[in-house]
């Protein structure tokens, strides 16, 4: 373990506002609930209802004899929300990158990755993705995909910087060469149901004639959903449904699609809470001059990484472990989500004033 990763503390019950360990409560400020939708009585409630008529999963292809309809009624409720044409759910946000970069792979298509992208859109397990900042590489971006052979290429990157809390701005989508095919792969896993009042990424994206759109998302971080999913336009979600890599994976369990489609009422109070948190926690934080963060973001990243020990005997639990790997550094950041209180963020403001003064 990187020596400057913190141990990981073992709990027996789900993250909420606070966990208990060693008989001790901490106020807990990590995590990616950020909607709290796993910590919510009602959406439990509805859960529960749902896996009276679903049960706990539906251990079958997707493209068998036998298919349940509430998956393509999800599928379609997620497309419209997000603005896009179609939609596809799978088992998790990894498979649903996956997925689409074994489709790019059988187009024999020039991978380009974009800072920090994430791994489920790696075709290699060896890939290095740049380190430079975004707004560097999307301004060299034309100039490289010129410089390559004729043929289809590939543009993956994440929407935004979910450690150090930065957005990416796509307005350099218009400049890439009109020469190829060009397939855009961009994962939100830290945007949907967080940016653009939860639609995510995509009504950022412009679309251009020989660019195809294609963005994929964890569910199981802002939407609360053990699952993924591609939106893209219907031909494109119909070609990744045919291939062996999407016939031959079980689907996310059936009732959480099914509680997805009556919760817009809880995602639409989750979204206001967190909304509120966010500008009561940049309100105490950011004059303290300590952290990186996006507007209107639930992160706070700080380069003091010790600033999680000295939080953390003081009963409040952030963000701090290596990531991706047990060989990278540790990233120290505050998560704020809708589950917390005005007294936990106060509180916490107050343990970071005493840190920084």
């Amino acid at each position: 373990m990187n020596e400057r990763t913190s141990k990981p503390i073992f709990i027996d019950h789900i993250p909420d506002r606070e966990i208990t360990y060693e008989g001790r409560n901490y106020l807990f400020f990590s995590g990616t609930a950020y909607l709290g939708l796993p910590q919510s009585p009602a959406f439990r409630a509805l859960l529960t209802d749902s896996m009276a008529r679903y049960g706990t999963a539906f251990g079958s292809s997707r493209n068998g004899n036998l298919q349940l309809n509430v998956y393509d009624e999800a599928e379609a409720k997620l497309a419209r929300w997000v603005g896009a044409e179609a939609a596809l759910t799978l088992s998790s946000g990894m498979m649903a990158g996956q997925v689409i970069v074994n489709y790019l792979r059988g187009q024999r298509a020039t991978f380009i990755y974009g800072p920090y992208a994430h791994p489920a859109l790696w075709h290699d397990p060896d890939v290095q993705p740049p380190t430079l900042p975004f707004a560097d590489w999307a301004h060299r971006l034309p100039v490289q995909i010129r410089s390559l052979p004729p043929g289809p290429v590939a543009i993956l990157t994440n929407s935004v910087n979910g450690v150090r809390s930065d957005y990416y701005s796509f307005d350099w989508l218009p400049e890439l060469p009109d020469d190829r095919p060009i397939t855009l792969v961009v994962d939100d896993s830290h945007g949907l149901g967080v940016l653009n009042d939860g639609r995510g990424i995509w009504p950022q994206l412009v679309h251009k004639q020989n660019v195809s759109l294609l963005v994929t998302a964890s569910l199981a971080k802002g939407m609360g959903l053990p699952g993924g999913a591609v939106f893209s336009s219907a031909g494109t979600i119909n070609s990744l449904r045919q291939t062996a890599f999407f016939g031959a994976c079980s689907p996310m369990p059936p009732a959480y699609a099914d509680a997805f489609l009556h919760a817009d009422a809880l995602y639409a109070e989750g979204r206001d809470r967190l909304y509120e948190n966010i500008r009561l926690a940049e309100k105490l934080l950011m004059p303290t001059g300590l952290f990186h963060h996006a507007p209107g973001y639930p992160v706070f990243f700080t380069e003091q990484d010790d600033l999680y020990s000295f939080l953390l005997e003081r009963g409040i639990l952030v963000y701090s472990f290596a990531y991706p790997t047990v060989n990278d550094r540790a990233n120290t950041r505050i998560v704020i989500s809708a589950f917390h209180t005005v007294d936990d963020i106060q509180t916490l403001a107050n343990a970071v004033y005493e840190y920084v003064f």
